[in-house]
C-alpha cells in the first residue's frame, strides 16, 4: 500500500478572504503537524527581517511535518530563503513557475525557451543547498504536452524531487484527470525516479474527486488546505482515505480520530481569529495588547506594525524590555510598546543634548522656543515663534539643527498620579522611508517632548552619519 503525501498550502494562499497573526500561524502550523500532515507550504520571502523571523520561528516549532518554502523564479531570494528555512528539521525549497503558453507570454512576459532556461537554473540553484526540492507546473493541464514533458525533465534532471502539476482552471472531470496523469507519465520516463503531486482547482468542485482519481494513477502527493479555498480539502481527502484505502491501495498519515476536533479549531481561528495575540487586523489596533505568553515573534511583529525596522539586536533589546514590563503587568498595550521601542532600541551617542529651553506662551501671545543645545562642546540656539509650545520648541530645534524629518506622531501619557506627575512623551519622526523613535520623562510636558525629539534626532543623524 503506497503512502500519499498531503501538501497543506493554507497559508499560502491567503490573498483576501482572512488573515493571520504572526502568532496564529505558528499555532496553524503546529495543529497541521500534530495532525500529521506532510507538507506544510507556507509564504515566500518579501520582507526579509519578518518573513525570515516567521519561517524560523515556524520551523523550529514544527517536529515532524516537512516546511516548504516558495523562491522567487528569478533567483534572487534563495539564499535569503533557505537561510530562514535550513534550521527546520525537513527542510524544502519551491520553484512555482507556469507552463502554458498564455501564461508564460502574458504574466511572465517570458518565451518559452526563456522560461525553460529560468525554470532549470532556479532548481539548480535550490538543490546545490536544500536536498528536497519542489518544481510546481502552474496551468500543467492547459500546457502543449511535449513543452511540458521537457520542462518536467530539465527540473528532475536539475534536482528536483518531488513535482507538482497543477489544474489551475479546475475544468477537469476526474476521467480527464486520470487521463492526463497517465500520458504524463508515458511522456516524462523521469518522473517515475521522484514524487509527482497534483494540485486541483475547485472551480466547479470537483478537486478531490479528480485529485483521487490522480492517485488512481501514480501521483502521491496532494496539495490541499485545511481551511476552505479553491484547492482540494485537508478533511475529505483524509476521510476518502480512511473508508478506501484497500480499494485505492493508498493511505494517508492524518491522524483521523483528531481530524475534527483540529480543524474545528483551524476554522475558527480563520474565519475569527481566535487564537493568539490580534495583530491581524487594523481595526481598533491601539486598543490591541501583547502578554507575557506572547514570543520574541508576536513582539516583532506588532513592533514592525508601528513602523519600526529593528535590527536583530535591537529587536532583542526591546523582547528584553517588554519581557521586564509584561512580568509587572498583565498586558503591555502598543503604545506601551512604542515607549519600549523608544527607550531600548538603537541607543546611539548624542550628537545634540539640551542645554536650556525658555517658553513663553499665554491667551494674547504666540508660543515663542528659546532652546540652547550643545554639540561637540559648544553651545548653539535658536529661537522659533509657533503655533503652540510644543511647535515652537520643536520647529526651533529644526532651525539649529538645519534638519527637517516628518513628524510620524506625538504621544502623551502620564507616568504618575498627582499635581506633580510625570509626564512620557513619545516621538516618532520619518527618514527615508524608516520610522524613528525617541522617549523623554519629565514633569514639564514641553520638556520631555524635547528630550524625546531628540532622542529620535540623534538616531536619524547618527545612521546617516555611519551609512
Amino acid at each position: 500500500m503506497k503512502q500519499i503525501r498531503l501538501s497543506d498550502a493554507t497559508m499560502k494562499q491567503i490573498l483576501e478572504g482572512f488573515s493571520l497573526s504572526f502568532k496564529e500561524k505558528i499555532e496553524f502550523s503546529k495543529l497541521l503537524d500534530r495532525l500529521g500532515v506532510d507538507v506544510i507550504e507556507l509564504e515566500g520571502i518579501s520582507n526579509v527581517r519578518i518573513d525570515s523571523l516567521r519561517i524560523k520561528s515556524i520551523a523550529a516549532a514544527v517536529t515532524d511535518s516537512c516546511i516548504a518554502v516558495p523562491v522567487e523564479l528569478s533567483g534572487d531570494n534563495i539564499d535569503v530563503t533557505w537561510c530562514a528555512l535550513k534550521e527546520a528539521k525537513r527542510p524544502r525549497l519551491q520553484i512555482c513557475a507556469p507552463t502554458s503558453a498564455v501564461q508564460i507570454e502574458y504574466l511572465y512576459r517570458k518565451k518559452p525557451d526563456a522560461m525553460l532556461a529560468a525554470i532549470g537554473k532556479s532548481v539548480e540553484s535550490c538543490a546545490a543547498l536544500c536536498p528536497d526540492v519542489e518544481f510546481i507546473a502552474v496551468d500543467a493541464t492547459r500546457s502543449e504536452p511535449d513543452y511540458l514533458s521537457s520542462v518536467i525533465s530539465l527540473a528532475i534532471e536539475k534536482g528536483a524531487t518531488t513535482v507538482t502539476v497543477c489544474d489551475t482552471a479546475g475544468a477537469m472531470f476526474p476521467t480527464e484527470t486520470a487521463e492526463f496523469i497517465r500520458q504524463l507519465y508515458e511522456s516524462t520516463p523521469a518522473l517515475c525516479q521522484v514524487t509527482l503531486g497534483i494540485c486541483c482547482s475547485n472551480s466547479i468542485s470537483m478537486a478531490d474527486a479528480c485529485a483521487i482519481a490522480a492517485v488512481a494513477e501514480g501521483a502521491t502527493q496532494i496539495t490541499v488546505a485545511a481551511h476552505a479555498m479553491n484547492v482540494s480539502s485537508l478533511a475529505n481527502i483524509a476521510r476518502i482515505f480512511d473508508e478506501k484505502s484497500d480499494t485505492l491501495m493508498a493511505s494517508s498519515a492524518i491522524r483521523t480520530t483528531q481530524l475534527s476536533r483540529i480543524v474545528e479549531q483551524i476554522d475558527r481561528m480563520c474565519n475569527h481569529g481566535s487564537v493568539g495575540s490580534s495583530f491581524g487586523s487594523s481595526e481598533g489596533e491601539n486598543d490591541l495588547c501583547l502578554t507575557l505568553h506572547d514570543d520574541q515573534g508576536a513582539v516583532s511583529l506588532a513592533v514592525a506594525k508601528l513602523g519600526y525596522d529593528l535590527s536583530e539586536e535591537d529587536s532583542a533589546k526591546v523582547y528584553s524590555a517588554f519581557r521586564e514590563i509584561a512580568d509587572r503587568k498583565e498586558r503591555v498595550s502598543l503604545k506601551e510598546l512604542d515607549a519600549i521601542v523608544a527607550s531600548s532600541a538603537m541607543q546611539v551617542p548624542q550628537t545634540y543634548a539640551l542645554d536650556t529651553y525658555v517658553i513663553t506662551s499665554g491667551n494674547t501671545i504666540s508660543a515663542t522656543a528659546h532652546i540652547k543645545l550643545i554639540k561637540d562642546g559648544a553651545a548653539v540656539e535658536g529661537v522659533y515663534i509657533g503655533d503652540g509650545s510644543i511647535d515652537a520648541a520643536f520647529q526651533a530645534i529644526e532651525k539649529i539643527t538645519g534638519c527637517h524629518y516628518e513628524l510620524d506622531d506625538f504621544q502623551l501619557q502620564a507616568v504618575t498620579e498627582g499635581r506633580e506627575a510625570m509626564g512620557q512623551t513619545v516621538v516618532k519622526l520619518r527618514s527615508g522611508g524608516k520610522v524613528y523613535s525617541g522617549r523623554g520623562i519629565s514633569t514639564d510636558i514641553v520638556g520631555a517632548g524635547i528630550q524625546a525629539y531628540l532622542s529620535a534626532l540623534n538616531k536619524i543623524i547618527y545612521e546617516e552619519e555611519v551609512e
